[in-house]
C-alpha cells in the first residue's frame, strides 16, 4: 500500500465520521463516529511517518499514545453514557439539552 491510497483510505473513513456525527441522534453512534474520525487521523500519522522518510519509530509512538488516550477517553464516555441510559429512557443528542439546571 502506498502513500496515496492510505491517505484515500483515512479520508473515506474521516468523512464517513462526518457523515455519522452529523446525521445520527444516538449518542452511542456519535461516540463510534467520533472514534472514526481519530483513527482515520491515525492512519495518516502512521502513512507519514512510514512513507515520509526520517525516524519512522517516533512518528509511529505518537500513534499509539493517542490510541491509548482514546481508549480511555471512550471507556469514560461510554461509562456516562450508560449512567444516563439508566437515569433516562432515551439517550437523545437532541433531548441532552435540557440536562442544564
Amino acid at each position: 500500500m502506498n502513500l496515496p491510497a492510505c491517505l484515500l483510505l483515512s479520508s473515506a473513513l474521516f468523512a464517513l465520521g462526518v457523515y455519522g456525527l452529523l446525521t445520527r441522534r444516538n449518542l452511542i453512534a456519535v461516540l463510534m463516529s467520533l472514534e472514526l474520525m481519530v483513527n482515520a487521523a491515525l492512519i495518516n500519522f502512521t502513512a507519514f511517518a512510514r512513507f515520509g522518510g526520517g525516524d519512522a519509530t517516533a512518528g509511529a509512538v505518537f500513534p499509539l499514545f493517542v490510541m491509548a488516550v482514546t481508549a480511555g477517553e471512550m471507556a469514560l464516555a461510554l461509562g456516562i453514557v450508560m449512567a444516563l441510559q439508566r437515569w433516562r429512557s432515551r439517550i437523545d443528542v437532541d433531548e441532552l439539552n435540557r440536562l442544564h439546571g
